[in-house]
């Protein structure tokens, strides 16, 4: 993902393209493809110079119900049989993109376990 001086003279060169093209052109695409625009347009203010806070909606920094859904340590199987982890937990746990893992099952304790293959 592009930042800084760097965002914006590629977003400058692709600005006859769509937004959701500019931010592909310039990184802004998560490992399933779908466009970053929340993470796009976050850069591409700061790259302006203007500096954003990290307080959440309405600037309310000291207010714990303003920084949006907290993580669980729970999940639940979806209706058609996925079990999805998140990222918050993978970030938590330093998992990134492309990274492989071999699934081990233990049927009897119903317990789920991830082995690096690199």
């Amino acid at each position: 993902m592009l930042v800084g001086k760097e965002l914006l003279e590629k977003s400058k060169l692709l600005s006859k393209h769509s937004e959701d093209e500019i931010a592909r052109g310039c990184g802004y695409v998560s490992p399933s493809g779908r466009v970053l625009r929340k993470s796009f347009y976050k850069a591409l203010i700061e790259a302006k110079g203007y500096k954003l806070s990290n307080s959440g909606a309405g600037g309310r920094a000291g207010n714990r119900s303003s920084r949006g859904r907290q993580a669980e340590f729970k999940t639940k199987v979806h209706g058609n049989g996925n079990l999805l982890i998140g990222h918050t937990y993978t970030k938590k746990l330093g998992l990134e993109p492309g990274q492989e893992y071999k699934i081990d099952l233990r049927k009897d304790s119903k317990i789920i376990s991830l082995t690096p293959l690199n």
